[in-house]
């Protein structure tokens, strides 16, 4: 089993999925397997104004750690990530970004108080 946890810029209290990657796709947004999919197929809501398509910055995170468990980035999506508000070093798309493989560890991601479509 892999194990996601999600935690908030705005406090919220953190959530944590565990989920087997042979599984996916869990819902119709993002690749399947991405942090998006995954979060959604739990019952998880990220916003995804594009509907998962790499096409908007909706569903940046922030991966905090375990980035070696996840997809390369796409020259496609660190060209949208130039756009997205907070970026970082570590930042991805979480329609983008697939969880590969976390068996020894969990990939741990911050959910930013700020998209290009609204500010909590």
């Amino acid at each position: 089993m892999a194990k996601l946890r999600i935690l908030y810029e705005t406090g919220e209290p953190e959530k944590v999925i565990e989920f087997d990657p042979a599984q996916a796709p869990f819902q119709h947004d993002g690749q399947p397997g991405s942090i998006l999919d995954v979060m959604l197929g739990h019952g998880v809501d990220l916003e995804h104004a594009c509907g998962g398509n790499c096409a908007c910055t909706t569903c940046h995170v922030i991966v905090k750690s375990s980035m070696a468990h996840l997809s390369e980035n796409s020259e496609t999506e660190d060209d949208l990530l130039d756009k997205a508000p907070g970026l970082t070093p570590t930042s991805r798309l979480g329609c983008q970004a697939v969880i590969e493989d976390s068996e020894d560890g969990e990939v741990v991601v911050l959910v930013p108080r700020y998209t290009i479509n609204q500010q909590v």
